[in-house]
């Protein structure tokens, strides 16, 4: 790809020489706009919402894709990159020429698109607790968003989670902070390694494979009272900072671009309009040199009726620290009150000034200004051999063995692939969006064949001997079970895909009767049971009895053949639990730092087995 000739200044300027140091280049920048430019910069809209002239004339800082908002139905990585570089043409016609930072929220691969690779969701990357993983998995997603046109993720998760009825609880690595600051590694693979020496708190992106990172959201949103998404967490600041807060400092060492405040509460104080700990906090005391942004309609939620006294609401955010605004509707709106607060003097120019520098280093770091076209020679990356099969081994890792032989002395797997005949049944076993979860493809998730991969049944089909006959039913007849030959069964069930509030539940039993699907076969043969969910659910005594061996699989993604590579020997079990799993929703919160601690099983427990012939 060419230079890329944009805007109406002079192009020997500072700010368009890439020569020079980043600061000056952003000092110049920041000293040629106007107060409605720097205004535009603060802005970040949806992509539906955005037009040519918005973009050309109003000097919007940045897009973004909701989950599932694309140029069109099963878009590919191509097609993305079309979309978002006809925007940013757009956004190089202003009078300044400032690229836009296109942003998604890539939280387990580039999610949103057709055929990218899908790999386990961060409660899965915890139970294995590999750090050089999860650094290689976001190499893998970097590239895969860069080919799609996408510069900015909104990843990762660095939750620690205190409560499974908490919707977003599998975007979370662990409970436990050492286990979350661990797979914070994540940063250094989607932005790259900072050079030793590099300043702290400053951002850092890599190259044109790196995409800007965005650790979320600050600070506290795993540890709201009953688990309730966008609650109150209520804690004093030392236990904020020692459970909460821990994995920041870790995230901005490495040079993380953004952050992501939260839609909680801390004490009952909003953290999108918390000036102690936006401003004093994490710019002041962590040192964090790029920007923070709010969630979307973050600042909506500052009023009741949410939405309402909107003037007020982007006077507390913008004073607090947020300095980009997911507005992301209505931002005529957001952009005629933000000059009006400043014309009024209640947001400063200086604060103005602070937010627009902290955007325009992170665009200058990413090196938006030399190359704000996609660079088209990675799209053969999408979904390639190679990510899948760094995705297939977070599978493997990510297994927990929770049950193996009702006797202990005979274990049920590694299963044998020669097997005469196998049963698979459960709601779970040929779905690979329940296998994939929330987030992807849409916000929600969705049922079914929604992308490119491999069902746990395709995966059992190619792992098993050419004389071994596989019978699926998902619902077994009674016909099917009442047969004798079959060697033994494998039942996958579990949740459905859900993200944020309408994943907020209170009752965590398995659905889909999945209770009574693992019963009617386990009474008649030899059962597996494999639970795909974003958390522990209960599993009823009398369940547990009854199933020779019980795996834990998380939401795996795309993969699935992760998951018989195990069973079947080719690769011992090593996954740990990353949390606790709960004996009933009545012992909640429960973690392993409670007094009262009497689990089902402990965070850390994992049966292991050996590879076969090992």
């Amino acid at each position: 790809m060419g230079s890329v000739t944009y805007g109406e200044v002079d192009a020997n300027c500072i700010y368009k020489n890439p020569n020079e140091p980043i600061d000056a280049r952003v000092k110049d920048l920041l000293s040629r706009m106007t107060l409605r430019e720097k205004a535009g910069q603060m802005t970040q809209i949806e992509r539906h919402v955005a037009s040519p002239s918005a973009l050309r004339d109003l000097s919007l800082g940045s897009i973004l894709s909701a989950g599932g908002s694309g140029p069109f139905e099963n878009a590919q990585s191509s097609d993305w990159a079309d979309m978002i570089d006809t925007f940013q043409k757009s956004a190089l016609e202003s009078r300044l020429g400032i690229p836009i930072l296109y942003g998604i929220d890539a939280v387990h691969g580039n999610n949103s698109i057709y055929g990218a690779t899908i790999f386990p969701h961060n409660i899965g990357l915890g139970a294995t607790r590999d750090a050089d993983l999860a650094q290689r998995i976001g190499v893998a997603t970097a590239l895969e968003v860069r080919a799609s046109g996408i510069h900015y993720t909104f990843a990762p998760c660095v939750a620690v989670v205190r409560d499974p009825r908490w919707g977003r609880y599998y975007e979370s690595y662990s409970e436990d902070t050492e286990i979350v600051r661990m797979m914070t590694s994540i940063v250094s693979g989607l932005q790259g390694q900072p050079p030793e020496g590099h300043p702290k708190g400053y951002p850092f992106v890599a190259g044109r494979n790196n995409v800007v990172a965005c650790a979320k959201h600050f600070v506290g949103d795993g540890g709201t009272e009953g688990g309730k998404n966008e609650g109150n967490t209520i804690l004093s600041y030392d236990n904020l900072e020692r459970i909460h807060m821990a994995p920041y400092p870790d995230c901005i060492s490495q040079g993380v671009s953004t952050i992501m405040a939260s839609y909680s509460s801390w004490n009952g104080s909003q953290l999108h309009a918390n000036r102690f700990l936006l401003t004093e906090i994490l710019k002041e005391k962590l040192g964090f040199k790029g920007f923070v942004i709010s969630d979307w309609e973050g600042l909506d939620r500052l009023s009741k009726p949410r939405g309402s006294n909107y003037r007020d609401c982007i006077r507390a955010a913008i004073n607090a620290g947020i300095d980009m605004v997911m507005v992301p509707l209505r931002y005529e709106m957001f952009l005629e009150d933000l000059l009006s607060l400043v014309e009024s003097g209640e947001i400063s120019k200086a604060r103005i000034d602070d937010a627009v520098e902290r955007i325009l280093r992170v665009k200058f770091v990413a090196g938006l200004f030399e190359h704000p076209l996609t660079d088209r020679s990675l799209l053969d990356k999408v979904g390639c051999k190679m990510h899948r099969e760094i995705a297939c081994e977070a599978v493997r890792k990510s297994l927990v063995l929770l049950k193996n032989g009702k006797d202990p002395n005979k274990p049920m797997l590694p299963l044998d692939r020669n097997a005469k005949r196998i049963l698979v049944a459960g709601s779970h076993a040929d779905d690979l969006g329940f296998q994939c979860g929330g987030w992807t493809i849409t916000w929600y998730g969705l049922s079914g064949r929604i992308t490119i991969g491999t069902t746990i049944l395709d995966a059992i089909k190619g792992a098993v001997g050419e004389k071994t006959e596989v019978i699926y039913e998902r619902n077994p007849s009674s016909d099917t079970l009442a047969s004798q030959d079959f060697s033994f069964a494998i039942v996958a069930v579990g949740e459905g895909p859900y993200a944020e509030t309408p994943g907020d539940n209170s009752e965590l039993t398995i659905p889909f009767n999945g209770n009574e699907a693992i019963s009617s076969v386990a009474d008649k043969i030899p059962t597996l049971v494999i639970i795909i969910s974003g958390r522990p659910l209960v599993l009823e005594p009398r369940i547990l009895e009854k199933v020779d061996a019980l795996v834990a699989a998380w939401l795996p993604g795309t993969e699935g053949n992760g998951i018989t590579d195990v069973l079947f020997g080719d690769y011992g079990f090593e996954g740990l639990l990353p949390v606790t799993w709960f004996k009933k929703v009545e012992q909640l919160p429960m973690h392993f730092k409670s007094n009262s601690y009497d689990p089902l099983f402990p965070l850390g427990f994992g049966l292991t087995t050996n590879k076969k012939g090992v």
